[in-house]
């Protein structure tokens, strides 16, 4: 089944890009970890707010803290298509490296998504 791209775009056609279902949890993956809470008028909760993390010194307790923030967000607007399996969040300068582990639970496949979270404006 094929969804909507993200971000929306249009392909070569003219037509309204189309990722694979694969692609489209990835991206929901992204859309999750990128959107801040408050950002979205019709779902004023939804997101995880790990872009205000990006502000903190670069140390353990920042990484422990977006580790924990990443896993629960995903967990819990995700929940119904994808298992956590694992999530290794690395401090790099003015940017997080974001590693998640998953299951798909429709077709019970591994998959794992790389997100980098730079600083600067969200």
């Amino acid at each position: 089944m094929n969804r909507i791209d993200y971000p929306f775009q249009f392909d070569g056609r003219g037509r309204t890009a189309q990722s694979n279902e694969d692609e489209y949890i990835r991206e929901l993956i992204e859309q999750v970890l990128l959107t801040a809470p408050g950002e979205r008028v019709m779902r004023p909760t939804f997101g995880s707010g790990v872009r205000q993390l990006l502000f903190g010194a670069a140390s353990p307790e920042v990484a422990t803290a977006s580790q924990y923030l990443v896993q629960s967000s995903l967990q819990q607007w995700l929940a119904d298509l994808i298992t956590i399996e694992a999530v290794d969040v690395q401090a790099q300068e003015s940017a997080l490296l974001i590693t998640v582990q998953y299951v798909v639970r429709r077709s019970q496949t591994r998959a794992r998504a790389e997100i980098n979270v730079a600083g600067g404006a969200p």
